[in-house]
């Protein structure tokens, strides 16, 4: 469980304390999560001091008031280890790094790794598309998610999915 230690505040990391015999490891956190997380009040020794049952209960309560909304019952399939599964492939459709997506997930033994990389077409997806002249412009767009494409008469095509 999460404990106010783990936090860095001022670089944005959180330390992430091994289970099940996995690897600890670090994420970045952003300026909007650190400043949520601060604004709690800070007098236990964790910043959530509720059980993993009452965590798991207000997920599948949540969970359910929006299946009935939205009216789609594959909605009460998703379970916390679903949203594991969808970052680890998710992660890898955009970096192609086995490896890397081993770091975050933590695991020790790549055969883990790659039971929840699970390869997905996203070729039919949609995309926006964006062109960079200088060197500055397509920096930018990179850092704003979008990947390189081609270049066409010394204008380089990107593209991000929507």
């Amino acid at each position: 469980m999460l404990q106010w230690m783990d936090i860095n505040f001022e670089n944005q990391i959180i330390n992430i304390t091994p289970e099940k015999g996995s690897e600890p490891r670090q994420i970045k956190i952003s300026t909007q999560l650190t400043a949520m997380l601060n604004s709690l009040p800070h007098d236990d020794t964790k910043p959530f001091e509720r059980s993993q049952k009452h965590f798991a209960r207000n997920f599948r309560s949540q969970r359910k008031k929006i299946a009935h909304k939205l009216k789609n019952d594959r909605i009460l399939k998703i379970h916390f280890h679903t949203l594991r599964h969808w970052k680890a492939t998710t992660e890898y459709h955009k970096t192609k790094d086995t490896l890397h997506i081993m770091k975050i997930l933590g695991h020790k033994n790549i055969q883990n790794t790659l039971f929840y990389t699970q390869l997905i077409n996203f070729e039919s997806d949609a995309y926006h598309s964006t062109t960079a002249k200088t060197v500055q412009e397509a920096q930018k767009l990179i850092e704003t998610g979008f990947e390189y494409v081609c270049s066409f008469d010394d204008i380089k095509v990107f593209r991000k999915r929507k």
